[in-house]
């Protein structure tokens, strides 16, 4: 399995990355965790999108979903013709949060392009195997795990402190998990996002040998995010960034 970092940038776009989206491939197959705003133009350089075959959202904020509305665009409207329709995993509703983006209504909305199914605790897609653990966060909101040919990456998604999350990553290779917050940052809330040294917490509670921090929001010193979550996570620690890419 091959993991591609399309964008890590946390709650908007930052000056040198797009907002959540991650590409994984396995044998010809490739998967997307998140499509955020920002997302689907550089997703261009690591992919063709047309090759992509489905799509799994960990939640509906525009940071995480919004540009399905430019892919959306660019299988409809394709000079050759519209291109098959492919799988969006997400919350309920995404069929509709998706229309009202576009100004669409919600029939037929996109449902010619892409075929919504809500997340259930575990769904076959092509080889993957894809996971859901409940995310702490104040919409509905997924942590995403992908099993494929005996290797495994976790996801968190947007989450706080999250018990299921640690569950969902045991025996994982890798985790990306988000570290929005530095411990620092006053009145921090308990159901929004994580510290970096919440992060590698998590990542060490769960026995994942390999963590890259994720989500990382433009105002936040990326050096103290990695000085943070390095007093606490002992293993392979690196931060997110575009085109990183991860072998597993």
């Amino acid at each position: 399995m091959r993991v591609t970092v399309v964008g890590c940038a946390g709650s908007f776009p930052g000056p040198d990355s797009p907002a959540s989206c991650y590409l994984v491939e396995h044998d010809g197959h490739r998967l997307l965790l998140d499509l955020g705003n920002g997302a689907f133009g550089p997703l261009q350089r690591y992919a063709d999108v047309y090759d992509v075959d489905g799509i799994a959202l960990s939640h509906l904020h525009a940071d995480h979903c919004l540009d399905l509305t430019s892919y959306y665009v660019a299988r409809k409207y394709h000079p050759d013709g519209p291109k098959p329709t492919i799988p969006v995993l997400g919350p309920t509703g995404t069929a509709d949060r998706m229309a009202r983006a576009y100004d669409l209504p919600h029939t037929p909305g996109m449902h010619g392009e892409f075929e919504f199914v809500d997340h259930l605790p575990v769904t076959e897609l092509g080889p993957f195997r894809i996971s859901t653990a409940p995310a702490n966060h104040p919409v509905e909101a997924y942590s995403l795990r992908v099993d494929v040919d005996g290797k495994a990456l976790v996801f968190s998604g947007d989450t706080g402190r999250s018990d299921p999350l640690v569950e969902l990553s045991r025996g994982a290779d890798l985790a990306l998990f988000e570290a929005s917050f530095l411990s620092r940052y006053p009145d921090l809330p308990d159901d929004l996002h994580l510290t970096a040294a919440q992060s590698a917490e998590h990542a060490t509670r769960a026995g994942v040998d390999r963590l890259v921090l994720t989500h990382l929001v433009p105002w936040t010193p990326q050096d103290e995010t990695l000085e943070e979550a390095a007093a606490v996570f002992d293993g392979d620690l690196r931060l997110a960034a575009p085109g990183l890419v991860v072998d597993l």
